[in-house]
């Protein structure tokens, strides 16, 4: 076939040759060849609706993601590191009614709490970032949900409550499953796999979605949740499983405090604000929530916490993490019951794992009720 001939008006020099054209048969026309790979500029990077290649790591743009990778690692341990025969003893011959009834709807909560916060991220958030160091440190997290997990199923497992029964009151419990109810219905905008974040309507629900994650269900709803097992520890009852949520609230620390810097990145990328009224109402509501599940599982105080206690952490904390992202307190004058709460996810882990795990660990079947 002959090929055209360039027009005559087409300049060429000396200096720069023009690129080769192609020849396209179908169209009989003359087409550039397509531009070659280019390098990634880490300044192209963004947390979202970011356009550069999501499999080339470096150079980063958001070192601290990195950082939080590199931490998590260091708090590494297994539910069998921890010796729970003294929590066997603890719970079949010391503990009150009261305080069996606290133990185990808290482990009935977390454990199906871990596992949504564990889809959320595996499912939804990670693949909607768009720098690979952020998408490292969240599949971290959803290891890490998965390892509290099994922390809960650990605790359970020994203690030998009745799994069926126990798995299921977050289904039959009306304050725990409302508490699962609405962070399913405001976790929707994060789950849905065809939201588009280009839209402007659309990128405002996923980052209220994304706030309640980071600020609520982690931030508050977690990290304020192991507080009554720690009442018991601090008594030194139920030993086991308190060093064990030490563990995993050091985690969720790390998990919430991530969450806001992520909020705080893309609304100053995406150049987005949040609505005061649908802030409001989502801290009046988790509030609420949270309110109703402290009185169900404190309905009869247990010495040194109770429901008002627990109620009112909650909102202390709520005003901590409210002003991490800019926002007005949404408790104002809420008092800090339980100072203590903040040593527990700063715990050092000394125990040599390495020496105490075959000789200590001890599954439920073989220690004596």
């Amino acid at each position: 076939m002959t090929r055209a001939v360039p027009h005559q008006n087409c300049r060429l020099t000396t200096k720069r040759t023009p690129p080769m054209l192609n020849w396209d048969d179908e169209t009989n026309t003359q087409t550039k060849p397509a531009k070659g790979p280019v390098p990634v500029n880490a300044d192209d990077k963004r947390v979202i609706n970011g356009e550069t290649d999501i499999n080339q790591l470096a150079p980063f743009k958001y070192p601290w993601a990195w950082e939080f990778f590199m931490n998590a690692n260091k708090n590494h341990w297994t539910p069998l590191d921890v010796n729970m025969a003294q929590d066997v003893h603890d719970y079949h011959h010391r503990l009150s009614p009261a305080e069996k009834h606290v133990f185990e709807n808290v482990v009935a909560y977390l454990t199906t709490s871990d596992i949504l916060a564990m889809r959320n991220i595996g499912l939804a958030v990670m693949e909607k970032m768009t720098a690979p160091e952020l998408q490292i440190y969240q599949a971290r997290q959803v290891y890490e949900e998965a390892m509290h997990t099994w922390a809960y199923q650990h605790c359970i497992e020994t203690l030998n409550l009745d799994q069926g029964e126990i798995y299921n009151r977050y289904r039959v419990v009306p304050q725990i499953n409302a508490k699962i109810q609405m962070a399913n219905r405001r976790l929707d905008a994060a789950m849905r796999p065809d939201i588009n974040l280009r839209n402007k309507d659309d990128l405002q629900e996923f980052i209220m979605s994304y706030l309640f994650f980071a600020a609520v269900f982690e931030g508050c709803w977690f990290y304020n949740g192991f507080s009554p097992i720690f009442a018991l520890q601090r008594r030194g009852l139920m030993r086991g499983t308190g060093e064990q949520f030490q563990y995993i609230l050091r985690d969720e620390a790390m998990h919430f405090a991530f969450g806001l810097k992520v909020v705080n990145q893309i609304l100053e990328e995406e150049n987005i604000s949040f609505d005061p009224k649908a802030v409001r109402e989502m801290w009046e509501e988790s509030e609420a929530a949270e309110r109703d599940y402290a009185n169900y599982i404190l309905r009869d105080p247990i010495l040194g916490y109770s429901a008002e206690y627990h109620t009112e952490q909650f909102r202390f904390v709520a005003n901590r993490r409210a002003r991490t992202v800019g926002l007005e307190e949404p408790f104002p004058g809420a008092k800090n019951v339980s100072p203590w709460l903040d040593e527990q996810a700063t715990m050092r882990k000394e125990k040599n794992f390495f020496e105490t795990r075959v000789i200590e660990y001890q599954t439920g079947a073989q220690l004596e009720w």
